[in-house]
């Protein structure tokens, strides 16, 4: 691949050395040069790594431009890739001409880049601002960055996440720590905790936070010391508060600090307290020399920093919050010592300088890729469903349609209808679009090849005829402008009123190529309103398919979620219906006897946050055993990872039992809609009342047949893990054709 950098030149800090170790690490195997606009530091400390790079100090902008054309077109470089506002300017008159992608990479937020200086705002802030829309792709260097592109509506399928890479490789060979802090000016003594920041002394680093809270700290433990490296606009302010609330002698300003694997390992804990961050390198080279770390939590910081087992975290500007954690650490070494290591493992693992080139040579390669794509011929998948109404369990099922359709192509271009397209936009990584914003919607049916109605029952007049009448009259207009169609892992019923099902069956038969079905009760409904003649299959749901891996941050979730290791849990999944009301006393008495009997904790779940928390509620009020209540976030993977640490499921929520049927986990389904006892017999699964007969006594009774059942058959998951991939193949074969 041969890729041309531009970057302004006068970088510092944590871009200078992302670029500087990304382009030396690429220099191995690819083509790559390097362009500054400015002579200095940068492009100095570029040509000593064996660098190509060329210094463009024209302050005429057409000619820079026709110069970088130029070397584009004589050495046939494929990407553009820009670093900061400068460098977007010159990508944005690139981009035109040059005929090859221009992608950005964003290092912190650019709305902040020039806070505390308000011209530099107004002009070069806000050229920046109009460039970056302009380009093809952007690169986050945090997934935090990379959600906060996307909820400034940047286009999520062209944002690629890069976390910053540090080479744990390289030996190192620092100052002994006294000879160190005695050579930045800082006294200290065997017992002396060190703490210590490296940081620009700006608005957007708050090193006020860092020295109040340290002034309340050393009170507590007057053997702390703290040492600031680095310099910048607010510096004199900065000294100026520390003189006047810490003690003398026990704040050290270290200046620019050079040597700065020596500063870190004088360090006993490295801090940071940043209003903003991508994902600093300050963190992962504090972490190369083991130190145990207190940050904001702020960005990407979060998928580092684990709390409380490799790391604490504190709100932004908290200062209560993170004198506390300084007290902590100062009083307890082998805590520091602990978590310095498991930071270091986790930094060494995940976000070396291997895995960060690995990572930007496969950007590269699949921006590339895109760029050939043919243009002017239909293209893409376009989902309609229930999405954007804050139910995770719909936004799980549309990540797992998301990803079967990735597995057929992974380029093709997704995007979906939802009532909150922040939100869809977010949670599933695609481009959304509002469901009535009728006119947008006919421009993408006009060009893509694939329309899928998936996710749910949405063939259904239970709760309304509207609902049903909207996903009936898209199917209609998606086939009017040339779309296959597909009904994908659908739940189908019930529909009950004649119009309606008269209605349903001339749709159905007139505008899908296939409808996949999830169970035999949507089977049946099909064949009983007499669609014939699209194909019909019998598969399972989408989301039998969700099943990830355990990792760091969902371990973390169910910390803060308070799940506890040593605990068993029974999660009851509860949403309002009619007659609900009255079986709140049963529903809480079921949760004392399992709390009783099995010594399981319920833990009562909002499913659908909106509407389910008013049932949930209800039920805790009546409690009188240790329970936990929680809302469902959007994401799938923390879903199931709940759901795999339960004991026990009882839900009324049928998403809920697709992801313990999923899992294997024992469960007791509890039928407000035929869908839910339909998919239970579909699973050969018997425990399930009715909720107008729920009682604490058949609850009870429920309970203790799934306690005592063999956990759900491995073969029997495997089985409906095939039907569920077969939906895929159906799929395949409409964009293939």
């Amino acid at each position: 691949m041969k890729i041309i950098h531009m970057i302004s030149g006068g970088d510092v800090g944590g871009a200078k050395t992302h670029v500087l170790s990304l382009l030396a690490g690429l220099n191995k195997t690819e083509t790559v040069h390097l362009i500054c606009f400015m002579e200095g530091d940068f492009a100095a400390e570029a040509r000593q790594l064996g660098i190509p790079t060329t210094v463009i100090s024209d302050n005429n902008l057409l000619h820079t431009r026709e110069r970088i054309l130029a070397m584009i077109r004589h050495d046939g470089y494929q990407v553009i890739h820009c670093h900061g506002a400068r460098a977007n300017m010159m990508g944005m008159l690139l981009r035109k001409r040059a005929g090859v992608p221009v992608i950005s990479t964003i290092h912190s937020d650019y709305r902040l880049d020039y806070l505390g200086r308000p011209l530099a705002a107004l002009t070069y802030g806000n050229i920046n601002k109009i460039a970056l829309r302009r380009f093809d792709a952007w690169v986050g260097v945090s997934a935090g960055m990379t959600k906060l592109l996307i909820s400034r509506n940047f286009d999520p399928q062209r944002i690629y996440t890069l976390y910053n890479g540090v080479d744990f490789s390289a030996a190192r060979d620092p100052m002994p720590r006294e000879e160190y802090l005695q050579s930045i000016g800082l006294a200290v003594r065997d017992d002396t905790v060190v703490f210590g920041i490296a940081a620009r002394i700006s608005p957007v680093k708050d090193m006020t936070t860092l020295i109040r809270a340290f002034a309340k700290a050393v009170q507590v433990c007057p053997n702390i010391r703290l040492a600031i490296a680095g310099e910048g606009e607010q510096e004199a302010e900065i000294r100026a508060l520390a003189a006047s609330e810490c003690p003398a002698g026990t704040v050290c300003f270290a200046g620019w600090v050079r040597q700065i694997d020596s500063f870190y390992n004088a360090l006993d804990v490295n801090l940071l307290t940043s209003l903003s961050e991508t994902f600093p390198y300050a963190l992962t080279e504090g972490a190369r020399m083991r130190c145990a770390t207190i940050a904001s939590e702020v960005g990407g910081v979060p998928y580092l920093i684990d709390d409380g087992v490799n790391g604490l975290l504190f709100p932004a500007q908290d200062v209560e919050a993170l004198a506390k954690h300084m007290i902590f650490l100062a009083q307890n070494p082998e805590k520091r010592r602990e978590m310095g290591e498991k930071l270091y493992e986790k930094a060494k693992r995940d976000f070396s300088l291997d895995v960060m080139l690995a990572r930007q040579k496969t950007i590269y390669a699949t921006i590339i890729r895109r760029a050939a794509r043919p243009k002017g011929v239909r293209d893409g998948a376009l989902i309609c469903g229930a999405y954007g109404k804050g139910n995770s369990g719909d936004n799980a099922i549309l990540n797992a349609i998301i990803e079967q359709l990735r597995h057929i192509d992974p380029d093709l271009p997704i995007c979906a209808l939802s009532r909150d397209p922040d939100e869809t936009r977010q949670c599933a990584l695609i481009n959304a679009v509002y469901t009535f914003n009728i006119f947008r919607i006919g421009r993408l049916m006009r060009h893509t090849k694939l329309y899928i109605s998936g996710g749910g029952t949405l063939m259904q007049d239970a709760t309304s005829t509207r609902s049903l009448l909207y996903y009936l009259f898209s199917i209609r207009q998606a086939r009017l402008h040339g779309c296959r169609v597909m009904l994908y892992g659908c739940g189908i019923g019930p529909i009950d009123r004649p119009r309606n099902r008269r209605r349903a069956a001339k749709v159905l038969d007139r505008c899908a190529d296939i409808i996949s079905a999830r169970d035999r009760y949507s089977l049946e409904t099909l064949h009983e309103l007499g669609v014939a003649k699209p194909e019909i299959h019998l598969n399972a749901d989408p989301a039998l398919l969700i099943d990830p891996p355990e990792t760091d941050e969902l371990r973390a979730y169910l910390r803060r979620s308070g799940i506890r290791d040593d605990k068993g849990y029974m999660m009851v999944a509860l949403r309002p219906w009619q007659g609900f009301d009255e079986k709140v006393a049963a529903f809480a008495a079921a949760c004392e006897y399992a709390h009783r009997e099995y010594g399981l904790v319920p833990l009562l779940y909002a499913m659908e946050p909106a509407r389910d928390e008013s049932a949930v509620r209800a039920v805790a009020e009546k409690l009188r055993c240790p329970h936990l209540t929680l809302r469902a976030g959007t994401n799938g993977a923390e879903i199931i990872a709940l759901v795999r640490r339960m004991s026990l499921v009882v839900s009324m929520r049928l998403h809920t039992l697709i992801f313990a049927s999923g899992q294997g986990v024992p469960m007791v389904g509890v039928v407000y809609d035929p869908k839910v006892s339909g998919f239970l017999d579909y699973l050969g699964q018997d425990l399930y009342l009715p909720l107008g007969e729920v009682t604490a006594a058949a609850l009870d009774d429920l309970i203790d047949a799934a306690m005592a059942e063999e956990p759900f058959e491995a073969e029997n998951i495997e089985r409906l893990r095939r039907l569920s991939a077969e939906n895929e193949q159906l799929a395949r074969r409409l964009l293939e054709e």
